[in-house]
């Protein structure tokens, strides 16, 4: 899986520690970089709001599929 530029390792690690500390899932779209609230981990292909495409994925999904 390759991620846009935007979306590093680190803003993945921040998303899956503060869906721990404060129960907020967070995934985000591979293909733009967009940040989606209310994702469950482990989701993958919704539809992104800004561009349209079918990458949205949990933060902890996302850390599974690049090898973390």
């Amino acid at each position: 899986m390759k991620l846009p530029p935007n979306l590093t390792l680190e803003i993945l690690l921040k998303a899956v520690e503060r869906s721990m500390a404060e129960n907020d899932n967070l995934g985000f779209c591979i293909s733009c970089g967009t940040e989606a609230q209310g994702c469950e981990p482990d989701v993958s292909k919704l539809p992104c709001e800004k561009c349209g495409s079918l990458a949205v994925y949990g933060a902890e999904q996302i850390l599974i599929e690049v090898g973390v």
